[in-house]
């Protein structure tokens, strides 16, 4: 049985206690300040659009509003920006005469690139400053926050 949201601040393991508030504040702070960094004049949302066009190839638009899950009509909003920043280039769905297919251009990718570099330079600047111990906590914690990541439906049985 999983425990609610009410239920759980703490939560018991073999060597002792997490602290589930202080690890979701930790994360939280730590995502914003990665995200600090200059977005290519993307929102976060337009941004994760983006990165969705990339990693999943050329999407029909329902498909990305459905993977964003985003309403249609923001949607068609958030593309036209794209589109005009020329991240985007939508073409014409080959099998459906209504609809469209919406691709990465090359300039889309390269901003990606950059602003995931950006994002690793700033990250590794931060690793540095730790201590050699807490590198060594934070690299046998990585496979946990992996898995914490990901899509809970997507996340194997316990």
């Amino acid at each position: 049985m999983s425990p609610s949201a009410a239920d759980v601040s703490t939560m018991d393991t073999e060597s002792g206690e997490i602290d589930v508030t202080r690890l979701r504040v930790a994360i939280a702070r730590l995502s914003r300040r990665l995200r600090r960094h200059e977005l290519a004049g993307l929102t976060p949302t337009q941004l994760a659009a983006l990165s969705t066009v990339e990693r999943s190839g050329p999407l029909r638009l329902g498909d990305l509003a459905a993977a964003e899950g985003i309403a249609p009509s923001t949607l068609t909003r958030l593309v036209a920006v794209l589109e005009e920043l020329g991240y985007v280039q939508r073409y014409a769905d080959p099998r459906d005469a209504r609809a469209s297919t919406l691709a990465i251009t090359p300039k889309g990718h390269q901003t990606l690139e950059r602003l995931r570099e950006e994002g690793s330079a700033l990250l590794t600047q931060s690793l540095v400053l730790l201590t050699p111990q807490e590198r060594t906590a934070l690299a046998a914690a990585l496979p946990a926050l992996e898995q914490l990541a990901e899509d809970p439906a997507a996340q194997r049985p316990r």
